[in-house]
This record gives C-alpha cells, structure tokens and sequence, in this order.
C-alpha cells in the first residue's frame, strides 16, 4: 500500500504545473535593470544617426542640390542645410524652380548667379514639389540652422492658381509633402489624414532615429519599408543594399522631364482659377515662412516668379498680373528687398512655371541687374 501511495504522489508530481519564471532562459530585470536598458535604448537611438554621418559622406560641391530621389528625406535635408550654412554662402530655397527640374545642377538658376558673381556663393536648397505650406514646416522644423543669413526665397505664384493647388479646396486631394502641414494646429481643407497618421507624424519629427531610418529607406531600399522589400527580393542580402553612397545630386527625376520648351510639346494656352490672394491658404503660409526667416536674423530675398506668361490667355495673364503687383506691394510694405521676375522668351520655358537652362542664365542677369539683389 505504501508503494502505491508513493507511486501516485510521484505521478501526480509529473503532472503538478512547472513554475518557470525562474527557468534559465528567462531573464527578470529589476527596476533599476530597466531603467539601464532604457538609457542604453536611448543612447543607441540618439548616437547611430550620429554616427551614420561619418560613415556616409557627405560632399557638397558649389552646386550641390538636394538628390531628387532624397526630396522626402528630411533628415537629409536638415544635414546639408547645416553644411550649406557653414560658410557665408546665400541660401536659395523654394521649389522646382529653385531646384531645377528640367536642368542638371550646372544649369539651376544657383549655378548661374555663381557664374555671375565670383565674389559670392550662392547654395541651392530647394525641394522638387515643395509648395508654400510644406515649406513653412520644412523651414520650421529641419532648417533651423539658416540663421543670420542672406536668404533668397521664390514666391511662386503657381501654387494659388486654383483652389486645388491652393489646398483649399473642399474635396480631398494629394500633395507633394503632407508629412511637412500642420497636422492639428491648423485645418487643411485638402488634407484628410486619419488621426493615427497625423500622430505618427508628429511624433516623427521629434525623433531622429525615425527620421534616419526613413533615410535608410529611401536612398537604400526604393523607398520600400524593409519588410516589404525582403519580401521582393527574398534572396537578397538587406546589409548589401548599404553602400554608404548617397545618390547624385544630377540624379534626373523619375521619369525624366521633357526639357524641350513648351511650344514643342504642344501645350496650349490655359486660364488659372486664380484664389485671391486673401484667401489663399498657400499665401498665408508663404507669409508665415518669410516671417519666421526674418524671426531668425535672416535677411530676406523674395522672388516673384517667373510664371510662363506666354502660356496664359489674357484673361489669365490680367489675374496674374493683379497677383505679382500685390504680392510686391506686401513686400514693400514689409519692408523685405525683392523682384519681380520679368518675362522671359517663350522658348526660354519648359512649361507653366519652369525655365529651361537658357531661361536660367538670362533669370540670373535680370537678378544681377537689381541693385537691391546684388547689396
């Protein structure tokens, strides 16, 4: 009887539950052990972006521009902006424009005015498909470092020559840079982010380490997040992919532009639904951008145009024109040096707002015939 008794105590033993929270794999931190791997955490998120910069050069020629593959990479961005204010360069910022979309770095309106003017260097920051409301939020959040600078800003009518453009329209739309608007603190009528997305934005801008990686992604992985390019490309080694070579700053967009003038490519005359300028949504925000320029020891250059005159019937070319003698007036009143761009030949542009590589050079001499831009 005693032996079966023990049999069964041995057998129920066997099946009593184990307690492995004591088990050799498992590891049980104690308060002070999370606190320690918070701040390791931590310390590797704040150092690896640092430190990525030693490993990816960076060189920025005279006419450096942002790589058009890279012109949501804000992280980027706000590393070259840094670099460009180094020296007493002049920083040029605004759009395609200033960019040069349909002209390689040696024939953006910035490499003409250097060719122009030995005496000065003048660095472009502009950002393919930046619109006046991105650009509040690009020069707010990631070009901190243009302080006390010349600055020459392009105020390009184009982005209020609907309400579509204007973002104030009611229907929803997509734009070039949404992670760059107010994402709370103002409404956007174009603009219908869920409030998960929103967030996630917000929260990006404060952390670097997100901001590097989406850095990662663009200039490494196609702009694919590294779950769904394994998934592409299942035989390929990720690490691979990291040359630690940024992309070409004569890198073209995708696809190529036809640089041909505009009369070449069949393009009729069109009539904007101008917004008047009180109620533009894009010009509210251009006034805030030159505000906070100003805000930070800048002074301030403003570029009216060019728009492609010639592209615009009359009707167009009258609300055009009322637009360029307002937007200079504001300026006169602010007290803000600028030009207004006259108009260039025909062939001289490669579509409504765009200049060709001749329409570049001869921009650069109507500038570097104002005395106000040349002080």
């Amino acid at each position: 009887m005693q032996a079966t008794a023990t049999t069964r105590e041995t057998e129920r033993a066997a099946i009593r539950p184990v307690d492995d929270r004591f088990a050799a794999n498992d590891v049980r931190l104690s308060p002070c052990g999370w606190l320690v791997a918070a701040v390791v955490t931590l310390a590797a998120f704040w150092i690896i972006p640092l430190v990525w910069q030693s490993l990816e050069p960076l060189e920025m020629g005279v006419d450096y521009r942002i790589p058009y593959r890279l012109g949501n990479d804000y992280w980027q961005f706000e590393r070259t902006c840094r670099q460009a204010c180094r020296g007493d360069a002049t920083i040029l910022i605004g759009d395609s424009v200033m960019w040069g979309h349909y002209v390689g770095t040696h024939q953006t309106l910035s490499h003409c005015l250097n060719e122009s003017s030995p005496d000065r260097t003048y660095a472009n920051l502009g950002v393919d498909g930046i619109h006046p409301v991105a650009l509040y939020g690009l020069v707010t959040h990631y070009a901190r470092a243009i302080r006390n600078k010349r600055v020459i800003v392009n105020c390009n009518l184009l982005w209020i020559s609907s309400p579509q453009h204007d973002l104030s329209s009611g229907k929803e739309a997509r734009f070039n840079h949404p992670a760059l608007v107010p994402q709370f603190a103002c409404r956007i009528p174009s603009y219908r982010a869920t409030a998960s997305e929103r967030l996630g934005i917000v929260v990006a801008r404060h952390f670097t380490f997100l901001q590097w990686a989406d850095h990662v992604r663009m200039t490494y992985f196609d702009s694919e997040g590294l779950a769904d390019w394994t998934l592409e490309h299942p035989y390929d080694n990720p690490l691979s992919r990291i040359t630690l070579e940024l992309p070409s700053p004569d890198e073209p967009p995708s696809p190529v532009p036809d640089a041909r003038p505009w009369t070449e490519k069949h393009m009729r005359q069109i009539t904007p639904e101008w917004v008047p300028l009180e109620d533009s949504l894009q010009w509210r925000f251009f006034c805030r951008t030159i505000d906070l320029l100003r805000k930070r020891g800048n002074r301030v250059f403003v570029i009216i145009g060019p728009l492609n005159e010639h592209m615009l019937t009359q009707r167009g070319l009258a609300g055009y024109t009322e637009r360029q003698v307002a937007v200079a007036a504001w300026c006169a009143q602010q007290g803000i040096p600028h030009a207004v761009a006259g108009a260039l030949p025909s062939a001289a542009y490669a579509d409504l707002s765009h200049p060709t590589a001749e329409g570049y050079a001869l921009l650069a001499k109507q500038l570097m015939s104002e005395e106000a831009f040349r002080d």
